[in-house]
């Protein structure tokens, strides 16, 4: 299915000040609750409608309401934690998972220590968030542990990625529908993104 960039003035302004190193952490919370409602509306853009007839203080009326497969969100930890909540805000019925990972010393690639999903997975129209998508492992585990779990329709929304790591996961997965505000140039040699914005889940939770 390959990328999507979503392209908005104010998604554009709020990444600007995401990335700068000055922003602080309650700033770069925010920037990111914010980031991640304005890209919801795009990535919920396809949901399935049906008519519905309402009553309002005047007359009766035909209306719209979402009938389709009902949403997942699954945050990869600790990043994707800071997504969450700009998604709730317009899908306030979403269930929400959650997956953790650490890097394996020998292989150097990501494995599950914490999966904690909705019973329902197949059920559901599943978006993992993570807000970097660099080398693309920590995605492709995610996206293999739902699909382990019977997961069939599944979408990501990261804020910023790296072209190696679209390449990779669009190969390992060219299921999934990605989601980014921004394409960076490449990864350095410790695999950040350039230009990036540094260690989300440092700059998310002040812990550097």
């Amino acid at each position: 299915m390959g990328y999507t960039i979503i392209k908005h003035p104010l998604i554009d302004h709020k990444m600007t000040i995401l990335r700068k190193k000055e922003t602080s952490s309650m700033e770069f919370r925010q920037l990111v609750n914010e980031i991640s409602t304005l890209m919801g509306y795009e990535v919920t853009r396809d949901l399935e409608t049906e008519d519905i007839e309402i009553e309002t203080p005047i007359a009766k009326t035909m209306g719209k309401r979402i009938s389709g497969k009902k949403i997942g969100i699954v945050p990869i930890l600790r990043a994707g934690l800071g997504m969450v909540e700009g998604l709730l805000t317009i899908i306030p019925a979403a269930r929400v998972g959650h997956i953790g990972m650490y890097r394996d010393p020998k292989t150097l690639k990501p494995v599950t220590y914490y999966s904690k999903l909705p019973k329902d997975v197949a059920s559901r129209q599943m978006i993992i968030v993570d807000p970097m998508l660099a080398t693309g492992g920590s995605l492709i585990e995610a996206i293999d542990e739902l699909k382990r779990n019977g997961a069939k329709n599944i979408k990501s929304i990261n804020l910023l990625a790296a072209p190696e790591g679209l390449k990779a996961v669009e190969e390992a997965h060219p299921d999934v529908e990605i989601y980014i505000a921004a394409l960076d140039e490449k990864l350095n040699e410790d695999k950040y993104i350039v230009p990036g914005l540094g260690d989300a889940g440092d700059r998310l939770f002040g812990t550097k």
